[in-house]
């Protein structure tokens, strides 16, 4: 019962503790990410985390990181920033709990193009298929596996997330693409495909995966929280209370970039 009551009192101190008026909020962040963020803030993440720090009575600073591996090890874990916005489940990384929002991959047509119920459809063994490929070195996402696990390869292009840096916003190429006329559909993570699809003339037709799993061990959907120091625990608790506090302004920031929803708000 003493345990009890002295981890009871240690979080009730910890939850009202007085803000520091001088309190710096360090956020590592991608500098030419949207719909994720960017240097001029105008991605939902810098939004989301700018009401955050609102909140929090703290002041907002970027560390601008390049979304590369080794943002976690390097940036976070050496203490070179506070919080990673917008990350999945990481090893060796304080989530925020519970997650807010949960998102899932895409299928992105014309309007006019091919509607697509999941893997399993037998159009996309002859459309002109893109996914998307992590790193220089082409490691599989999801959609690449699930495609490839059907044998669907020689009509499958690949448009790596990082692309070339020196565009705005690479990871966007794989939804140019499509409205260019170059593939017939991609298969693209779920808020990047709603945000440009809505920005293409005329906009594209956007339709989250049907299942939030292919088969019993290959995820589609995935959980989305603020990611910590392990050691940052009095932190995240207040970053938590924040979170919740201002759940209605979060929602609507997803919202505004078409993030498509699989948690509460797309029910």
């Amino acid at each position: 019962m003493y345990s009890a009551f002295r981890t009871s009192t240690i979080v009730i101190a910890l939850l009202t503790t007085p803000v520091i008026a001088d309190e710096h909020l360090k956020v590592c962040a991608d500098p030419n990410n949207l719909p994720f963020s960017d240097s001029a803030g105008e991605g939902y993440e810098n939004r989301i985390a700018s009401v955050l720090a609102d909140e929090l009575g703290m002041k907002l600073d970027y560390v601008w990181w390049p979304q590369r591996r080794g943002v976690v090890s390097d940036a976070l874990n050496e203490g070179v920033c506070d919080l990673i916005a917008g990350i999945g489940d990481v090893p060796g990384v304080l989530l925020t709990y519970p997650p807010y929002y949960r998102s899932t991959y895409a299928f992105v047509t014309r309007r006019d193009g091919p509607i697509i119920d999941g893997f399993d459809d037998p159009q996309l063994r002859t459309l002109r298929v893109g996914v998307q490929l992590i790193g220089q070195d082409g490691v599989n996402t999801p959609p690449a596996t699930a495609l490839a696990q059907r044998g669907i390869i020689n009509n499958v292009a690949g448009y790596l997330v990082v692309g070339d840096y020196s565009q705005a916003n690479p990871p966007a190429r794989i939804i140019d693409a499509v409205a260019a006329g170059d593939i017939d559909v991609a298969i693209a993570w779920g808020p990047l495909a709603g945000y440009f699809a809505a920005k293409e003339t005329p906009p594209l037709a956007v339709r989250p995966l049907p299942e939030q799993f292919d088969g019993p061990a290959l995820p589609m959907a995935f959980d989305i929280s603020m990611g910590l120091r392990l050691d940052e625990g009095a932190l995240r608790l207040r970053i938590e209370r924040a979170i919740n506090r201002r759940k209605t302004d979060i929602d609507a920031i997803l919202a505004e970039y078409q993030v498509p929803r699989l948690d509460r708000s797309s029910r």
